[in-house]
């Protein structure tokens, strides 16, 4: 069994190493151009540093808070070298990302701890976040590793939504619960979980709309499918995901802001990071929202959207065995 962990994870890094190609060149290589010549880590080093990081959209308070901790280590440390400072960074970097409690349900390798507890998960975002792929992606995921996986399509604002996800299902072999577009999304929910159970299913993902231009609206509409489906499962949803795309950069942290005060988003999941040098907004969004980054997409495949390790991201960053 350890083998075939080794390989698994293996795998997974070159995966992560590939898709994450452009951001390292944009974080990493600002910094490298911004330190070229400096024999030590003094005021001009994180001065430079300061502004790799804001341009690499990581954002401005948490940049601050990166430099705040490089300052205190050099300090502590009396003497840090630049050989050392990529080591340094990624240490403190990991340390400022949230990560899911350690009750969580769903492994690295997509399984579930407990078979049969009906793990909901309800995805939230806007339109074009890559929302519905992101779901698609999560149900190959989870059947591969032996789950039962039922979708619910309860964004019934548009009628692409549904048809995207329908295709999704019969593409993967996963049963989609939908109604007409127009119907109540709510309904849609609640049929989806009681179908769950019937079914005996573990895993269950639900769609929803991803229109913010009416907050109090959207509120009220995920507050309403969060309580019928409390109706059937208790505990539902036990995850509240939040799809954002990696490529907008800072419109990224806006989105989450609006989402994260309509409800109760608990994971992350960061799309798109493999077409820009924008991932640094990975660690500004884990770190001002206090969310955990659960998943991210680094490729077109469905493989390549990987349950999120903080430890390997920044490994990639920065180059760090």
């Amino acid at each position: 069994m350890g083998f075939f962990n080794k390989l698994f994870n293996r795998e997974k890094k070159e995966k992560l190493d590939a898709g994450l190609q452009k951001t390292k060149e944009g974080v990493w290589g600002k910094i490298s151009r911004a330190i070229a010549g400096k024999s030590k880590i003094d005021d001009d080093v994180l001065d430079s540093l300061e502004e790799s990081f804001i341009t690499s959209d990581v954002g401005v308070d948490t940049t601050l808070k990166i430099i705040d901790r490089i300052r205190d280590r050099v300090a502590r440390d009396k003497y840090v070298n630049m050989n050392e400072l990529n080591q340094l960074l990624g240490e403190e970097i990991a340390a400022m990302l949230v990560r899911p409690e350690e009750n969580s349900e769903v492994q690295e390798d997509f399984t579930i701890k407990k078979k049969g507890v009906h793990y909901v998960i309800m995805v939230v975002g806007v339109n074009g976040v890559g929302k519905t792929t992101t779901i698609g992606k999560l149900a190959a995921q989870f059947k591969k590793a032996g789950n039962k996986v039922v979708l619910g399509a309860a964004d019934t604002f548009r009628a692409a939504a549904i048809e995207q996800l329908d295709i999704w299902g019969e593409r993967v072999g996963v049963p989609v619960i939908k109604q007409k577009m127009g119907s109540d999304p709510a309904a849609v929910a609640f049929d989806t979980v009681k179908s769950a159970v019937a079914q005996e299913a573990d895993v269950v993902i639900i769609d929803t709309a991803g229109r913010l231009h009416n907050k109090v609206g959207l509120m009220n509409e995920l507050t309403k499918i969060k309580n019928v489906m409390k109706r059937v499962i208790p505990e539902a949803p036990q995850e509240v995901l939040l799809v954002l795309d990696g490529s907008t950069g800072q419109n990224a942290f806006e989105q989450a802001k609006q989402f994260v005060a309509a409800t109760e988003v608990n994971a992350l999941a960061i799309t798109k990071l493999d077409g820009t040098a924008k991932g640094g907004v990975v660690i500004g969004i884990s770190d001002q929202f206090k969310i955990p980054v659960r998943y991210i997409g680094i490729g077109e495949g469905v493989e390549d959207l990987q349950v999120f390790n903080p430890e390997d991201f920044v490994a990639t960053l920065f180059s760090l065995e």
